[in-house]
């Protein structure tokens, strides 16, 4: 749970520290990774004054506004379990955790040896969303200092109430207090404030000043809770009991180096700003979802508990994929939490935050984080039943508010196929946008529950109704439709997916609209005036039918032309690489059997929009979904979620190694004929367990068995990976509706035999930065 950072007022709204040389305003516990929007958490900063003028306590300031201090370049510090940096005042800050607890420690200038430092506690977050009566106290003998508050969250409905507990060490109390708005006073110890009639949250909070502490550093102990003040005390007493800052910091590295350790790579010829950015990709991987366990107020419960997720539409495409891969026993812990979630609130979460729900951006795709898992035989302590259960009620049941969970308009997904625009659905409510978009996410949710009751025996009507609905998405591909650019001139690309009313006539949406080169300013997201796709354009998601490529090749004219048609998506900036319906587009040749070009698109994309540097990401990370686009492209296996399926390119690496910590087994992926400047990026041929091998994919039991994939490379593409049967299973190219048969099927697809360009010029002389 412990995230501690500093906190900027950037208008970047990310959650918590940013580069772009903004103030800093405190330093908070809890946080969330690359949230956007709306920043999420940042409660109860603590902020630090070598003295007040005057020597009185109404000299410091303490509105955040009023409080904002610039921090001196050079001196940021960041790493795994650790940051730093030195305030414009001359106080320098760095901290460590443990799961609950924050340990900061300050030092203060020495130039004054008669100055009392003051560092208060702020009843506030980053989003200045604390409501009514927030409390806070300070112990006039030991300076602890316990409170809570009520907040909103980010990306949601609803209020949560966190609580603290903080205490200090290194130099004796002086004097302690609260204040209010901008006035201090050392006679009064405990504070209940008002949120405030204008808008924003009054100012409140409590401080200790201290004896001159000389050289010493002044240490402060923070720990939170959803539970109670007691409950933050007694978890900031158990895991740092001595305030030991080496200690604590070094248990947290130690934490992460396990968490790092499955995967090991070659470095031969590698420039340091290569790993820095695949170990950082793979770090991010790990930051979001939240283990929230033993915190959970709302319901009585053994299981798991798991929080921030932001959303799983983001999540389920790379990010859960990836530590299915490295962490399968935190995935298995997530998914009994999000089962755990559907029994005791009724439906599995598509984003959650802060004890709240948060806003369903378009399927029900915790079915395709559940149906990944499942396929991929993640098992421990999993009622699977249950979780059956609650995939199939996303698909059947539509809640009342669909807004925040399941899927709304079901009725006219039943029986005409679609989510119509301007759907008629008095049973649930929602915001009525996203008709094309949803329709394609209800598509893959239903295969995927399709997968799960295959497998799990006995359900074979419930196979045959989701597989056949899956393929609705074929109801709002209308193949006359054209697609010109804004200044009138045609793209030469016909059929494309368009909204349909209920009764069935066609409506229309510009194909480029909400595309990267969309100009126009049309809300593309959650609002009411949104478009029928979210955040993305009619171009984009024309390429999502994860499950059936092989049909989608076909009624987009073959592989020649769906090929033509995704290098048009790319060399054309329609897409952006920084939101997730990008991310399976660039792997997508596999499926016209031309997986160079995979490897092609992967080595334009990584560096030139993901570099280990302060800008060195596409817009926020999404909470670790950037990071594992970038660990999953950089290892050289890249995931079709909630299928059974990684589609291969050569490694950044000579060579990549995977322990599985189910079985302790390690994958290896080597390349020959490596080139560390990546102009011999084609693979010519390879061989699994030493026997030649042609699919240019492999399944998940490459990890779990400990396989060796060995790649010989060149500087043109070849026929490897190029025939039928070398492409990767499509459900209408499967011989039956088992799961087996899936991943075992003949293709359909052919090849083109058109040179690509023989290397790639990389941006890696770049220094390495730190994230």
């Amino acid at each position: 749970m412990a995230k501690a950072v500093a906190d900027t007022n950037s208008s970047s709204n990310q959650g918590g520290f940013t580069t772009d040389g903004t103030p800093i305003t405190g330093f908070s516990n809890m946080h969330d990774s690359g949230t956007g929007g709306s920043p999420s958490l940042g409660n109860f900063a603590l902020f630090p004054y070598a003295s007040c003028t005057n020597d009185t306590v109404d000299g410091c300031n303490y509105p955040k506004k009023e409080r904002a201090t610039s921090y001196v370049d050079g001196s940021l510090k960041a790493s795994p379990g650790y940051f730093a940096i030195e305030l414009a005042s001359g106080v320098y800050i760095d901290m460590t955790v443990a799961q609950h607890t924050s340990l900061f420690r300050f030092k203060f200038p020495t130039n004054d040896s008669a100055a009392s430092p003051l560092i208060l506690m702020d009843l506030t977050d980053l989003s200045d969303s604390r409501q009514d009566n927030g409390t806070i106290s300070v112990d006039e003998a030991t300076g602890r200092i316990i409170g809570n508050a009520r907040f909103e969250p980010s990306f949601g409905s609803g209020t949560y109430v966190l609580y603290f507990c903080a205490d200090f060490s290194g130099s004796p109390i002086r004097d302690n207090g609260i204040y209010a708005n901008s006035r201090a006073s050392t006679d009064e110890k405990n504070l209940t404030i008002s949120r405030s009639i204008n808008g924003y949250p009054l100012p409140g909070g409590a401080f200790n000043r201290f004896q001159p502490p000389g050289d010493n550093n002044i240490l402060a102990r923070v720990a939170v809770s959803f539970i109670s003040s007691e409950q933050a005390c007694s978890s900031a007493e158990s895991e740092i009991p001595s305030f030991d800052f080496e200690a604590t910091q070094t248990a947290a590295v130690t934490a992460w180096r396990t968490k790092l350790s499955p995967i090991t790579v070659s470095t031969m010829g590698i420039n340091s700003s290569v790993l820095t950015n695949f170990y950082s990709g793979i770090y991010r991987t790990m930051v979001n979802p939240q283990d929230y366990t033993g915190e959970n107020p709302l319901w009585q419960s053994d299981e798991p508990y798991f929080d921030s997720f932001y959303c799983i539409w983001d999540l389920f495409r790379s990010q859960m994929p990836f530590l299915t891969v490295i962490d399968p026993d935190t995935v298995a812990r997530v998914i009994r939490s999000l089962i755990d979630t559907y029994e005791h609130e009724g439906w599995l979460p598509d984003c959650r935050m802060s004890l709240s729900k948060g806003y369903t951006q378009g399927g029900s795709n915790a079915d395709v984080i559940l149906g990944d898992a499942y396929i991929k035989g993640i098992s421990a302590n999993i009622d699977w039943t249950k979780g059956y259960a609650a995939v199939v009620q996303d698909a059947e049941i539509e809640p009342y508010d669909w807004c925040c969970e399941g899927r709304g308009g079901l009725d006219s997904w039943k029986s005409l196929g679609y989510i119509p625009v301007q759907d008629f659905d008095y049973k649930g409510f929602g915001t009525m946008t996203r008709s094309i978009s949803r329709t394609l996410e209800y598509s893959y949710n239903d295969f995927v529950i399709s997968s799960i009751a295959a497998a799990l025996g006995g359900r074979q009507g419930d196979v045959e109704k989701y597989e056949s609905r899956s393929g609705n998405w074929q109801n709002l591909f209308n193949a006359d439709q054209t697609s010109d650019f804004f200044n009138g001139s045609d793209t030469g690309f016909v059929g494309f997916f368009q909204p349909r009313y209920l009764n069935q006539t066609w409506g229309h949406q510009d194909p480029l609209t909400c595309s990267n080169i969309d100009n126009s300013n049309t809300a593309c997201s959650l609002q009411n005036t949104g478009t029928e796709t979210f955040e993305s354009s009619i171009w984009e998601y024309a390429f999502f039918v994860p499950h059936d490529q092989a049909k989608l090749v076909s009624i987009l004219g073959g592989p020649d032309a769906f090929v033509k048609r995704l290098d048009y998506l790319h060399d054309n900036s329609i897409t952006y690489i920084g939101n997730e319906p990008a991310f399976l587009t660039v792997y997508q040749y596999h499926y016209a059997g031309r997986p160079a070009l995979s490897a092609l698109r992967s080595h334009f994309y990584i560096p030139s929009f993901f570099q280990p540097i302060a800008s060195g990401l596409p817009g926020n990370d999404d909470s670790g979904a950037m990071g594992s686009f970038v660990a999953f492209s950089m290892m050289g296996l890249f995931p079709n979620p909630g299928q059974n399926v990684y589609l291969i390119t050569p490694p950044y690496f000579e060579s990549v190694s995977i322990k599985s910590p189910l079985t302790n087994k390690t994958a290896t992926i080597k390349n020959v004929g490596f080139d560390p400047t990546y102009k011999n990026i084609y693979i010519q041929s390879a061989t699994l367990n030493g026997s030649p091998y042609t699919k240019n994919w492999v399944d998940h039991s490459f990890f779990t068995d400990g396989k060796e994939l060995v790649l010989t490379l060149g500087k043109s593409e070849s026929s490897w990976g190029t025939s039928q049967d070398d492409i990767p299973p499509s459900l209408s190219t499967s011989n039956s509706t088992s799961s087996t048969s899936r991943f075992n099927s003949k293709r359909t697809a052919g090849i083109m035999g058109v040179d690509l360009r023989a290397g790639v010029n990389g941006l890696y002389g770049r220094s390495p930065g730190t994230y």
